[in-house]
């Protein structure tokens, strides 16, 4: 048990299946998933493209994305909220046209928060579970449930949000019928399977970053393989390879992996002692 005495701890809390599950190195890979998914919402993936210099910024843009999330996982409560107004304020600034009607619209819109909070929440969930995390279904919709939090802190009136898987798929089925692979939607994809980089980081590329989107990429719905117009892997097969991934990264000491910056989880465990450290636990029922 966590000495929540000696500290804040935060949003979420040791005792709270998100600080277990975002500990979790597979998350690299659900967070591209969730890019993916994210970017056939046309109206949502404008806000990026318009907006964003991720092609010139790849690695700043992804490890923003990385520290926004370990600061409202792990962080204080201050620090939580305090990450959550900068994102409200840039939502609040920034605007996207679509190009084929002239209309001009708030990045902040509530269809596409939820859009975005959506795919993320699925992504890092459907990724974990099919790694080989244990998490039961009761834990699962838990998750969900905890990451109302996080639609507040983007904006989202949480009254609104999915509360558990079921709501979670009663929305992707309510929303399919608007998603597309538009020019925007094929320009991340172009950008997720090959970032750039320097010349010489070209065989670290391959050797990382590539296999990493492919399963990323895999481990879609097939609805959104239908989208980006190429074929569905076989589910055995992703599964597998998630699975592997899953054990290959698991392999690699927690302490090592929390010592690269910016080391929320660390700083996490310094303030709320040992016992806050995150941890995998098994199913319900199993020993």
């Amino acid at each position: 048990m966590a000495d929540t005495r000696t500290g804040d701890p935060g949003l979420f809390g040791p005792e709270s299946v998100t600080w277990q599950c975002h500990g979790d190195p597979i998350m690299w890979i659900a967070g591209v998933r969730a890019l993916y998914l994210q970017a056939l919402h046309p109206r949502a993936v404008r806000g990026v493209t318009q907006n964003s210099d991720f092609r010139r910024d790849a690695w700043g843009r992804l490890l923003r994305t990385a520290s926004y999330v370990g600061t409202t996982t792990y962080g204080t409560t201050e620090a939580a909220e305090r990450a959550g107004a900068r994102v409200r304020g840039i939502h609040a600034r920034l605007t996207a046209t679509d190009p084929a009607t002239g209309e001009s619209y708030g990045i902040g819109e509530p269809e596409l928060l939820l859009w975005v909070h959506c795919a993320e929440i699925d992504s890092y969930l459907h990724v974990l579970r099919r790694s080989g995390y244990p998490l039961t279904d009761a834990e699962a919709d838990r998750y969900v449930r905890e990451h109302l939090v996080s639609a507040r802190l983007v904006g989202l009136d949480p009254t609104t949000v999915p509360a558990d898987r079921a709501e979670l798929a009663a929305y992707f089925a309510r929303v399919r019928p608007q998603l597309a692979a538009g020019a925007e939607a094929v320009e991340v994809d172009d950008f997720l399977r090959g970032p750039p980089v320097h010349p010489l980081l070209l065989p670290l590329r391959a050797l990382l970053w590539r296999p990493v989107a492919r399963l990323a990429y895999a481990s879609l719905p097939a609805y959104a393989h239908e989208l980006y117009g190429r074929p569905a892997p076989k589910p055995v097969t992703v599964t597998r390879g998630l699975r592997a991934a899953g054990l290959l990264l698991r392999l690699i000491p927690a302490r090592l992996r929390w010592r690269l910056p910016p080391r929320h989880i660390l700083r996490a465990m310094a303030r709320l002692g040992p016992g806050s450290r995150p941890r995998r636990k098994p199913p319900s029922g199993r020993p």
